[in-house]
């Protein structure tokens, strides 16, 4: 078993140092199976959500969905997913969160992970289903290091728990004719967690 940290081997590294490592693993699923899970998770039941910002309630620019991975009822294409991310990091999850990203009008603002609902030392393994569209990964402290990464269909991007610390990740709105896209952000949740408290956050 790989230590949580360290995300694997060198290859596709974004980000090495003491803030932590990023790294980008583009095909890391085969296209016509990446399509496939595409297709089947558009069907599952999607959550429209309100949130209070600057004094008013305001939809949420995506929609959202969460899954334990010991439900009896996740939906195969999520097993499946579930079962290739932990071959490629060896790492065993306990939780998706998934964002639909209906165009390029939805978005997610730049934000980090809450750490105390993170397993401590475990990354966040981010699969991209459906469209392209670019995150934003920028450092929180001066020099403010920014990476632009294109998520690709099939792709997977791990960022390490010490990430979060440092930098926040956003998808920024585009307008630039876009199609829909579905993340599914795959975390290790704290042992004894349950209910909302267990999927925390879903900002991916």
């Amino acid at each position: 078993m790989a230590h949580p940290d360290l995300l694997g081997s060198d290859h596709g590294l974004l980000l090495d140092d003491a803030s932590g490592r990023i790294r980008y693993m583009p095909g890391a699923v085969a296209a016509e199976r990446a399509q496939v899970w595409f297709a089947q998770l558009q069907r599952i039941e999607w959550h429209a959500e309100r949130r209070e910002m600057y004094g008013r309630e305001v939809d949420v620019p995506r929609l959202t969905a969460s899954f334990r991975l010991d439900d009896p009822a996740l939906p195969a294409a999520l097993r499946e997913a579930a079962d290739a991310v932990l071959g490629l990091t060896k790492l065993a999850f306990n939780s998706a969160g998934l964002n639909l990203y209906r165009d390029g009008h939805d978005s997610v603002a730049p934000h980090n992970d809450h750490l105390d609902e993170l397993q401590r030392g475990y990354p966040i393994a981010l699969l991209s289903l459906g469209a392209t569209r670019r995150m934003t990964i920028r450092a929180k402290q001066p020099p403010r290091r920014v990476l632009n990464v294109d998520l690709e269909p099939g792709s997977l991007l791990l960022m390490s728990w010490r990430t979060q610390r440092h930098y926040d990740h956003a998808i920024p709105k585009t307008r630039t004719p876009v199609g829909a896209r579905i993340s599914v952000a795959f975390r290790r949740r704290p042992q004894g967690a349950s209910g909302a408290g267990f999927y925390g956050t879903n900002e991916a």
